[in-house]
């Protein structure tokens, strides 16, 4: 497990060209209200149908995986590591994320983004 403080901003801001790999698995309007910059979005319900858009991520770093506070994205993590793939479960979320300051868009014009 890994705290949002613990990822490097400049890193999460340039996702994925930078190394870090950062899968969201809330649902749709959870992440259209706020979302780290640049996050692959994959709902924890079509993670196994979808599992292969991960390649899109870099392979040389664990695949960090975050939701809303953390419990979804413990059962996607184990399910990954299950699945043969490095994956670290973000501790405390989106909740964590936001509060600890870290940079956030939204799909919502206009809106400041939050965490649902």
């Amino acid at each position: 497990m890994v705290s949002p403080a613990e990822l490097p901003t400049a890193e999460v801001r340039d996702l994925p060209k930078d190394g870090l790999a950062l899968l969201d698995v809330r649902e749709d309007d959870e992440w259209a209200a706020g979302h780290a910059p640049a996050a692959l979005h994959i709902p924890l319900g079509e993670l196994p149908a979808r599992v292969g858009e991960l390649a899109e991520l870099p392979d040389d770093q664990p695949v960090h995986v975050i939701c809303r506070s953390g419990g979804r994205s413990a059962r996607a993590t184990a399910w990954l590591n299950a699945s043969g793939w490095d994956a670290v479960n973000v501790a405390g979320g989106m909740g964590s994320w936001a509060r600890e300051g870290r940079p956030m868009v939204t799909e919502n014009p206009g809106a400041t983004p939050e965490v649902l």
